[in-house]
């Protein structure tokens, strides 16, 4: 591991934290928060990133390895959401509220898998 492979990682997750407390809190104030639904989207948004990215970086294109450091480890590393997924369902079930608890759980993974199989088939048509 190098200062470069380091910085590719760095750099990544910075802006992929960013750029998920911003969507997460414009989300929030369009749609309310009464479900998680911008970790939801953030969540399955980056299962369609990392299912489109890896498939491109390690299959089609012939990329410098920094690349998948930049934008798969970093960006979508800090970017997806799944300790906070985790947080905010516990928080639904201490409410009471079971189903919503339920539906964060089913349509968390079910959407993220579909996402992620997304990414990889539009991958592999381009």
């Amino acid at each position: 591991m190098n200062l470069l492979q380091l910085a590719a990682v760095g750099a990544g997750g910075f802006i992929g934290a960013i750029t998920r407390y911003l969507l997460a809190v414009w989300i929030g104030q369009k749609w309310g928060r009464s479900f998680p639904l911008g970790t939801f989207v953030i969540n399955v948004s980056g299962s369609f990133l990392i299912g489109l990215f890896m498939y491109l970086l390690t299959e089609r294109l012939m990329v410098n390895p920094l690349w998948r450091l930049l934008l798969v480890v970093g960006f979508l590393g800090a970017y997806t959401t799944f300790s906070t997924f985790e947080y905010e369902t516990g928080r639904l079930v201490q409410d009471g509220e079971w189903l919503l608890a339920a539906a964060n759980v089913i349509f968390s993974v079910l959407a993220g898998f579909a996402a992620l199989k997304t990414g990889e088939t539009i991958a592999r048509m381009l």
